[in-house]
């Protein structure tokens, strides 16, 4: 059975915000400062889609948006969204099952890659990164461990429960920032949350010669 946000959909931000107040939002929104004008964007996992209405306030029209989530109920409510004059296109499949174009400026992966065994983490990788232009944005956020003990009582516990509900294949944080220097990727900005659990990074894709 695949994993499904589903049975969360109603809680999931409140929940987020109990046990790590504004730093899983605060990390999305810093990211969207690198999120140019004009730009066509690929959005995977976006949850409840109020991501959407924060790119709303930086770009009111403009963007050309590709919305990929999985869940049927996180789709419903990202639908009702206000994404000011921006064009949303809304697919409701798993991202590495669909063909969400090719050519995009930009890709968020909020949280994205946590959900994944390390097998799993590098075909939805490769599946995401042939659609991104060359010289393009990847911004992630996204969970790390840094030595602290308490980091690791809060990712376990965090994969004991959304196994549970959700069915997530993880137990484990597979190594994200390997398979972005591995993809040929730079890191050109970052900032760190919640005592350095959280991280969001903005890379850029190297041009092939």
């Amino acid at each position: 059975m695949a994993a499904s946000y589903n049975r969360s959909a109603w809680f999931y931000d409140r929940l987020s915000r109990l046990v790590y107040g504004r730093a899983l939002v605060n990390a999305q929104v810093y990211l969207l400062q690198f999120v140019p004008a004009d730009s066509c964007v690929l959005v995977v996992g976006g949850g409840t889609g109020w991501i959407l209405e924060e790119l709303a306030k930086i770009h009111t029209s403009g963007l050309k948006i590709t919305y990929v989530e999985v869940a049927p109920d996180m789709m419903e409510r990202s639908m009702r969204r206000n994404a000011g004059q921006n064009e949303v296109t809304f697919i409701n499949d798993a991202v590495e099952h669909t063909d969400p174009g090719s050519g995009f400026d930009v890709v968020i992966t909020p949280f994205l890659f946590d959900n994944f065994t390390a097998q799993t983490m590098k075909t939805v990788f490769g599946h995401i990164h042939s659609r991104l232009r060359p010289s393009g944005r990847w911004l992630n956020a996204d969970f790390q461990l840094t030595g602290k003990w308490w980091q690791i009582v809060f990712l376990r516990a965090m994969f004991i429960f959304f196994r549970l509900v959700c069915n997530i294949e993880a137990s484990a944080l597979p190594d994200i920032e390997k398979q972005f220097k591995d993809g040929s990727y730079y890191l050109t900005e970052q900032r760190f949350f919640y005592g350095d659990f959280v991280v969001a990074r903005a890379y850029q894709k190297i041009t092939e010669s």
